[in-house]
């Protein structure tokens, strides 16, 4: 059985390590000779945007093995286009053993309703490189959200 909570201060090391597999897998699937993101420092960032609230996480909980499976993460941003204020899904994954058994879909379930909760307009999320992670667009699809189009940019400062 799989339980859904919100992280706390002591998870941190487990989703640091969760994201590092995430990064390895979007790394793998998409041929990179060179890391998407340097890790190091991950661990420092992910305790302080816990501790200083600015990143809420939801962690999937095998509750036979009492282990983190999965986490979803999200942050607050506002803008004129989404009318307000919005949710970002900055990080999600799911170990592969557990995928295709609702667990995602439950992680995203608990975003959708924080989101209610803080009376966000909407929520964003920009996937992996396709087609490698073609799937995932079709997850997203089924949860409700829709392609905006263009693409994710940026200017490394």
């Amino acid at each position: 059985m799989i339980r859904i909570e919100e992280a706390s201060l002591d998870d941190y090391p487990i989703i640091t390590e969760l994201f590092e597999q995430l990064i390895r897998e979007i790394t793998l699937r998409t041929s990179s000779t060179s890391p998407i993101f340097q890790v190091s420092g991950t661990l420092e960032r992910c305790k302080y945007y816990l501790e200083s609230g600015i990143y809420k996480v939801f962690n999937a909980i095998d509750e036979n093995k009492g282990q983190i499976v999965g986490f979803l993460s999200l942050c607050e941003s506002n803008s004129l286009y989404a009318d307000g204020n919005f949710g970002i899904i900055q990080e999600f994954y799911v170990q592969p053993e557990y995928r295709s058994m609702g667990v995602g879909s439950k992680l995203l379930l608990s975003a959708k309703e924080y989101g209610k909760k803080k009376s966000w307009r909407r929520l964003e999320v920009t996937t992996p490189p396709l087609p490698a992670f073609e799937k995932t667009i079709s997850f997203y699809e089924n949860g409700g959200f829709n392609v905006t189009g263009g693409k994710k940019l940026k200017y490394s400062i």
